[in-house]
C-alpha cells in the first residue's frame, strides 16, 4: 500500500514522503479498513513540528481518523462487518491506504459524505465529550469557545446552542466571525483586533462565564481563569500558542511560564475547575466512552441536528499544501485528504 510518512519535523513542504509499505494484517479483535479519505487535525501540525509527545518516533505515519470499507477482519470479529462503510479512529496510521482499528473505535455510516463523517470522529467527538460528558452544560450557561471557526470550534458552537447556552466565540478574520454567527454564536470577537478578555468581560456585564473551551493555552489561560465565575470550568484540549515559535526549548519554557502555577487550594476556595482533555488517552483507557460518544454524534449528524462543515478537500499528493493551510489558520471547519 501507499502511506504518507512524516520523515522530518518542520516545514510541511519537506516533512512528508509518500512511500510503499506492506499492507497491514488485522490481529485478533481488529479490523482492516480500505481507506477512501482521512482527516487532518491541529494535533497533526503539532506532531509535525515535534511538539506532540504522543506521536511515534520518526519516520511515522500520522492520522487519527479514516473513512472507508472494512475489507478484512481478525479472529473474534464478525465476518458480516466486511464491506461495511465506517468512520473510525486510528491511534496513528491514518495517512495510509489501509488502516487497522477495533470495533469500539468505529461506527457504520452507510453513504454519509466522507467529509461529514470525518468531522464526526476527532472533532465532533472531542466537542461532544467536553460539552456533554465532561462539563455537562445546562440551558443558560455562558460559554466561551476559542478558535470557534475550526473543526472542534464549529462542533462546540452547534452542540452548546443545542443545549441552550449563550455562546461567546473568538476567531481572527471577518469571514470567520460571520461563519461563527451562522453556526449560532451569540457574540463573536476578533482576537486580532481586540483583547478578547476585555470584550467578553464587557459583554458579560456583572456576570461571569460558566465554561471555557480552550485549545490555545499559554497566555490565554490566566485570562480565562479570571473570566470564570463560581462553579466555572475550563476545558484545556490543546496548546496551539506554542506552535510556530522558533526558539525550541526556550519557547516551551516561555509557553509554560505564561500559564503560571495554580495551587489546588486556590481552585477549591474559588470553586473553579481546570480539566485537561486528551482524546488519545480516552481512547486508550476509556474505549467504551469513546465508542458511546462516536455513536451518539453520528446519530445527531444523520438526523441533521448538527451540521459539520468541510472547509477543504485535498488529494494525497497535496499533503504539504493541506498541512500548511491548516497551520496558517486559514481553514474553516474540517480538512480532509482523499486517495485517488
Amino acid at each position: 500500500m501507499q502511506a504518507i510518512y512524516l520523515v522530518k519535523n518542520g516545514d510541511a513542504a519537506t516533512a512528508f514522503e509518500l512511500r510503499e509499505t506492506a499492507d497491514p494484517i488485522p490481529s485478533s479483535g481488529e479490523v482492516r479498513i480500505k481507506v477512501e479519505a482521512f482527516g487532518l487535525n491541529y494535533a497533526d501540525v503539532m506532531a509535525r513540528n515535534g511538539l506532540y509527545r504522543e506521536a511515534p518516533p520518526l519516520p511515522c505515519v500520522l492520522g487519527y481518523e479514516v473513512v472507508g470499507r472494512i475489507d478484512q477482519v481478525g479472529e473474534n470479529v464478525a465476518n458480516d462487518l466486511i464491506g461495511k462503510r465506517v468512520v473510525a479512529f486510528t491511534r496513528f496510521g491514518g495517512y495510509a491506504e489501509y488502516a487497522i482499528t477495533n470495533p469500539q473505535a468505529f461506527t457504520i455510516i452507510d453513504d454519509l459524505d466522507a467529509g461529514a463523517a470525518l468531522s464526526i470522529a476527532t472533532q465532533y467527538v472531542t466537542a461532544y465529550y467536553m460539552a456533554y460528558e465532561l462539563t455537562n452544560l445546562f440551558p443558560g450557561d455562558r460559554v466561551l469557545v476559542h478558535a470557534g471557526a475550526g473543526g472542534v470550534g464549529t462542533a462546540l458552537i452547534q452542540l452548546c446552542k443545542r443545549k441552550g447556552c449563550e455562546v461567546f466565540a473568538t476567531a481572527g478574520s471577518e469571514d470567520k466571525l460571520n461563519y461563527m454567527r451562522e453556526q449560532g454564536a451569540d457574540h463573536v470577537i476578533d482576537y486580532r483586533k481586540y483583547d478578547y478578555a476585555v470584550e467578553v468581560k464587557r459583554l458579560l456585564g456583572e456576570h461571569r462565564l460558566d465554561v471555557i473551551f480552550n485549545p490555545i493555552a499559554g497566555s490565554t489561560y490566566k485570562k480565562d481563569y479570571a473570566l470564570l465565575g463560581s462553579g466555572g470550568r475550563i476545558a484545556l484540549f490543546g496548546g496551539s500558542e506554542r506552535s510556530g515559535k522558533k526558539w525550541g526549548f526556550f519557547s516551551t519554557v516561555n509557553f509554560v511560564r505564561k500559564m503560571g502555577v495554580l495551587l489546588p487550594i486556590t481552585s477549591m476556595m474559588r470553586s473553579k475547575s481546570i480539566m485537561g482533555v486528551n482524546m488519545l488517552k480516552i481512547g486508550d483507557n476509556k474505549p467504551a466512552t469513546l465508542h458511546r460518544c462516536l455513536q451518539e454524534v453520528a446519530e445527531l449528524v444523520v438526523k441533521g441536528e448538527v451540521k459539520p462543515h468541510v472547509g477543504g478537500r485535498f488529494s494525497a499528493n497535496e499533503m504539504a499544501t493541506a498541512h500548511a493551510f491548516l497551520e496558517d489558520r486559514k481553514s474553516i471547519g474540517k480538512i480532509i485528504v482523499t486517495w485517488e
